[in-house]
């Protein structure tokens, strides 16, 4: 019992710590403090436990400040962003209402100007016609009526007749050679100034021809001042026509250049009447005051239809560019290289190969002139309403080429005037149809004059040489005209198949109306 009681004793203080706390490093229950560590580290973890989901909210909360933060530093570029955008958009925004501001009023006006599509006929229109009839009669009647000059300046100057030729090319030459400058003019709205300082240089020119006795003085004269005043108003004219009209343009045009076929046939009987009678002299200066008349008409009553281009350059050479564009002015320069020596040489052939009198041989010019009012007119409206230009323009070049060939063949009165009567009709056919088959080649209206005269200044040179070329190779044959025939003919030959060239680089060789 004293052991057991003892052992209860010991089991006591060891159970009750606190008490025996002096005593625990002596006592065999070491072994029981590790428990208390573990409690205490446990109680340790308990408390970080605790702890953490308080940590974590705090360091949630700062991560949500910092990115709260972050955010509104972030608004705030974007605003400033934004705002940058904005004032850039606005300002954007009001160059363009400005731009289309601007735009508007430039389009306004023009349209207001803008005359619209050609009117295609009317009174106006057709009054456009007339006048440039007036104004061709003015200018190829006049040229048209070398042939009789040419008769009387050879027998008064006593030169060869392919020095008297020059004048009369040099005046075609500057006719054609001045339509770039004035067809430009005139699509710059100058016209009027165009057609006024025009009719004085071709007046000058008529009225110091009337006082002329020596070959220079003639050639200065007739040549070239009149050479220059047809060129003025020759090609402005034309051009101006040429916006009137669209479906029934070469009817137009054909009415237009009809004014050669009645110029060259009232012209040379006024100097057929009157030389005789009142002499050189008064002759010339009836004629020029027969040309005021008409020059002055045609000014009274011509209106430009569309407002002027003032920009863009004065030569188009980009035009030469586009085939059917070059092809026809290649073709038409060999064309008219050999067109006009018949109407320069037809008299003196008459005179000199068969042997007709001085009446006759004028009578030759005015047959070759007159059958032209018909075949220009049924030719432009064949033109306009079946076949088109070009496809006429083709084979009345090639058929003045034939009829020159033929030419050689004609040993008699008949035979001369027979030849006289076909080529007068199937030339002017090709020269009626000339204008109008260019100004289709061109389809904006407010370029006619530029590009019409372009193609005029190109075959100007093939209107200088061609007749003095002509008159050097008859010389050549001793003065057989076999050499200049076949030349001319050959010429028109080439230039028809050109001309084909051109038509195939347009629309190919399928049948069209072109």
């Amino acid at each position: 019992m004293g052991r057991d009681l003892k052992n209860m004793l010991d089991r006591s203080k060891c159970t009750n710590v606190p008490h025996c706390a002096n005593a625990a490093p002596t006592v065999r229950c070491n072994s029981s403090s590790a428990p208390t560590k573990e409690m205490g580290h446990d109680a340790d973890r308990h408390t970080d436990e605790e702890k953490r989901p308080e940590l974590e909210a705090r360091s949630m909360n700062n991560q949500e400040k910092e990115d709260d933060c972050t955010d509104n530093e972030d608004d705030t570029h974007t605003l400033d962003d934004d705002d940058a955008r904005d004032e850039e958009g606005q300002r954007a925004d009001e160059e363009v209402g400005r731009a289309s501001t601007r735009l508007s009023i430039r389009r306004s006006k023009s349209s207001c100007r803008d005359p619209g599509p050609p009117p295609d006929g009317g009174l106006t229109a057709w009054t456009q016609a007339v006048m440039a009839h007036l104004v061709v009669f003015g200018t190829w009647g006049y040229i048209s009526s070398f042939g009789v000059f040419q008769t009387y300046y050879v027998e008064t100057l006593g030169h060869e007749p392919s020095d008297i030729s020059w004048v009369g090319s040099v005046q075609i030459f500057l006719l054609f050679f001045v339509g770039t400058f004035s067809g430009r003019a005139t699509d710059a709205g100058y016209y009027r100034h165009i057609f006024v300082f025009g009719t004085t240089l071709q007046l000058l020119g008529m009225f110091t021809t009337s006082l002329c006795t020596k070959y220079w003085q003639l050639f200065l004269a007739q040549g070239i001042c009149t050479g220059i005043g047809d060129g003025l108003v020759f090609c402005p004219t034309i051009a101006l026509l040429a916006t009137y009209f669209s479906k029934n343009r070469a009817l137009a045009l054909g009415i237009s250049a009809c004014g050669t076929a009645t110029g060259g046939m009232i012209l040379p009987v006024v100097v057929q009447q009157l030389l005789p009678k009142i002499g050189f002299g008064w002759t010339v200066r009836v004629i020029a005051f027969i040309v005021l008349g008409t020059q002055m008409t045609a000014f009274a009553f011509t209106r430009t239809r569309l407002p002027p281009r003032k920009s863009g350059a004065w030569v188009e050479w980009g035009a030469f560019r586009e085939l059917p564009y070059a092809l026809f002015t290649l073709g038409m320069f060999l064309c008219f290289l050999g067109l006009y020596f018949a109407y320069y040489y037809v008299g003196s052939y008459g005179r000199d190969i068969i042997g007709v009198n001085q009446s006759d041989s004028i009578t030759l010019l005015l047959v070759m002139n007159g059958v032209g009012i018909v075949t220009r007119l049924l030719s432009a409206f064949a033109a306009d309403h079946w076949f088109g230009c070009m496809n006429l323009l083709i084979p009345y070049a090639a058929g003045c080429g034939l009829c020159l060939y033929g030419w050689s063949g004609a040993h008699s009165r008949g035979g001369l005037f027979a030849f006289a009567v076909v080529y007068g009709m199937v030339a002017s056919g090709m020269q009626g149809l000339f204008p109008a088959t260019l100004s289709s080649l061109t389809t904006d209206l407010k370029r006619t004059g530029v590009r019409m005269g372009m193609v005029f200044s190109v075959i100007s040179f093939a209107c200088l040489t061609g007749a003095p070329i002509g008159g050097a190779l008859v010389q050549r044959g001793n003065g057989h005209y076999l050499y200049a025939q076949m030349f001319a003919g050959s010429m028109l030959v080439c230039g028809s198949l050109i001309l084909l060239a051109a038509r195939t680089a347009k629309i190919g060789l399928k049948l069209a109306r072109f």
